[in-house]
């Protein structure tokens, strides 16, 4: 190919694309490209800086894919709408600026498969301190305080904060000092990727400190279109630009960072997958790997309301005439309802005696609305945001048709397994048990949704199923593992079976922490830069942490 040549081609300059990007580029002799299909994060964007406004981009099409899966067929055949950044940053950019690294024991879960030991707890715990700086970590030994990712600790002062982690202790639930930390079952205050009052995605904690690097090169608004090959090694990619014709660059190394849908989607789209469905298409297979698309899993959420009886809430600040003066508050002094992603606090706890960590998580919000920014009737209200965390329920990516531009078919099957549909029931009865304790007595109005009428386990089942959306964290679609269904080698991040082609991204994770998922990838692309690298990985750390059955024996 007689085209510009690079070392490393990044494809999508999401979450773990910019930490890819940073670190690859570190060494001036390493000429780095980043592709990424969407916009810009532009300085001047509120609804990307302001954490408050992440309602906005949300179902915009400026800014999100705007996937939907497939008609899900233990949700009464609903679509289940799926928002994924569409710029800069990835869905850093547009998500809750929640942190949380999962429990040590979803990484010792990792471990555990055959040839994964390096990726057991021990051997990730040097990355994640590598990656953060704790600024509310006193040194305790569990955190970093040197790396890109400043995460200041959800202040939690709203008094509906102080009555829910009374509530929770009263129901039989302990305190935790930090959910990242010793302890995660429990619950406290949460780390957020904010900082002075903005959001601090991975383009701005990664990206944009080094983009004057004159070995490293970003191209938004490029969609890449199908990875080029030369037998079975990846030598570059082809890409269309916004309103122009298709290019192609060359690449010693490609990296596939898009995410959980569209890297097994350009794997698919390039030849790489079950060559069985994808020679029907029209698509001639370059290399046979049954696993690409395969292992979808994610993260189910409702939200339990009620009513609030005293005006404490966060009502008031969705009032339309309020708005400009939160805007500029946040625009002049970095301050007010628009400097928080109210995403405060929460906590983690197992909802049965079998499950050996956190099955359930919970994210507190004084306030009553959706993810879209709507808010029910009646005034003053909060909630919990509660849903199963490692479901057994499984999915997958698939293309339809050669046209990169074509959304693929997701399909979650959420509810689909006794174990999840189990997990549900418990999931609302210990959140009825957290929010009807005296602590929250004064305030509770009476439960809005999904109200007293859902009482049955059938009841609660039918609700989840009407009224159920994403958590956002889909992952694990081109797992790492030596089976026959994995897609990476956990050992180079390369995809099995070819050379020069390497996922590092939310895909690549074996099995959904119990969390959200931002944090992991990060920690996976810190590492994974070391694996493409050759360099030395970090020494474990084997630090002890919290295991219930061993405190219960002690």
């Amino acid at each position: 190919m007689t085209l510009q040549n690079y070392d490393f081609v990044i494809v999508g300059g999401g979450s773990a694309g910019c930490a890819l990007a940073a670190r690859l580029s570190a060494d001036p002799g390493n000429r780095v490209l980043v592709l990424e299909a969407g916009r810009p994060d532009y300085p001047w964007d509120v609804f990307i800086h302001m954490p408050a406004a992440l309602t906005f981009p949300i179902g915009s099409r400026f800014y999100d894919w705007k996937y939907e899966s497939e008609p899900e067929p233990f949700m009464n055949g609903r679509r289940i709408y799926h928002a994924r950044g569409k710029v800069l940053g990835g869905s850093s950019s547009i998500n809750g600026m929640i942190f949380q690294r999962g429990n040590p024991l979803d990484y010792e879960r990792w471990g555990a498969d055959p040839g994964m030991k390096s990726w057991d707890y021990a051997h990730c715990l040097p990355y994640f301190k590598r990656m953060e700086n704790c600024l509310a970590d006193p040194g305790t030994g569990w955190r970093g305080h040197d790396g890109p990712l400043a995460m200041e600790r959800g202040p939690a002062t709203n008094p509906l904060f102080g009555a829910f982690f009374e509530a929770v202790q009263q129901a039989g639930y302990p305190l935790t000092d930090d959910v990242n930390g010793f302890r995660q079952e429990g619950f406290a205050p949460f780390d957020r990727n904010l900082r002075r009052g903005r959001r601090l995605s991975a383009a701005r904690a990664y990206l944009h400190p080094v983009t004057s690097r004159p070995n490293l090169e970003v191209r938004t608004r490029a969609l890449v279109t199908r990875v080029l090959f030369e037998g079975k090694r990846a030598v570059g990619v082809e890409y269309t630009p916004r309103g122009g014709t298709p290019q192609q660059v060359a690449a010693g190394k490609v990296i596939l960072s898009g995410g959980s849908i569209n890297s097994p989607q350009l794997l698919q789209l390039s030849g790489v997958g079950n060559a069985d469905e994808l020679a029907p298409l029209g698509i001639e297979p370059v290399h046979h790997l049954p696993g690409v698309g395969e292992n979808l899993q994610d993260h189910l959420e409702v939200y339990v309301q009620h009513a609030c009886k005293q005006p404490v809430s966060l009502q008031p600040q969705l009032k339309m005439w309020r708005r400009p003066f939160i805007g500029a508050q946040w625009l002049f002094l970095r301050s007010g309802p628009g400097a928080t992603n109210h995403f405060e606090g929460g906590g983690f706890v197992r909802s049965n005696e079998e499950v050996d960590y956190p099955n359930l998580m919970f994210h507190f919000l004084p306030i009553a609305v959706r993810y879209d920014g709507s808010a029910p009737a009646g005034g003053h209200g909060y909630q919990v945001h509660i849903g199963p965390m490692y479901s057994d329920a499984r999915g997958s990516v698939k293309i339809k048709s050669r046209d990169p531009r074509e959304h693929p078919a997701l399909r979650f099957n959420y509810l689909s397994t006794e174990q999840d549909r189990r997990e549900w029931v418990e999931a609302i009865r210990v959140t009825r048990s957290i929010l009807g304790q005296d602590a929250l007595a004064p305030f509770s109005d009476g439960e809005i949704s999904p109200g007293p009428s859902v009482e049955s386990d059938e009841q609660i089942l039918d609700w989840v199923a009407r009224d159920g959306e994403t958590a956002l964290h889909p992952s694990c679609t081109c797992k790492m593992g030596t089976d026959e269904m994995s897609v990476v080698d956990p050992a180079t991040m390369q995809v099995h079976g070819l050379e020069g082609l390497h996922v590092v991204d939310a895909s690549a994770m074996p099995y959904v922490t119990n969390g959200n998922i931002y944090a992991p990838v990060m920690m996976l692309a810190e590492k994974s830069a070391d694996l493409i690298l050759g360099n030395t990985p970090l020494d474990p750390d084997h630090a002890e942490f919290y295991r219930h059955r061993t405190a219960a024996a002690g």
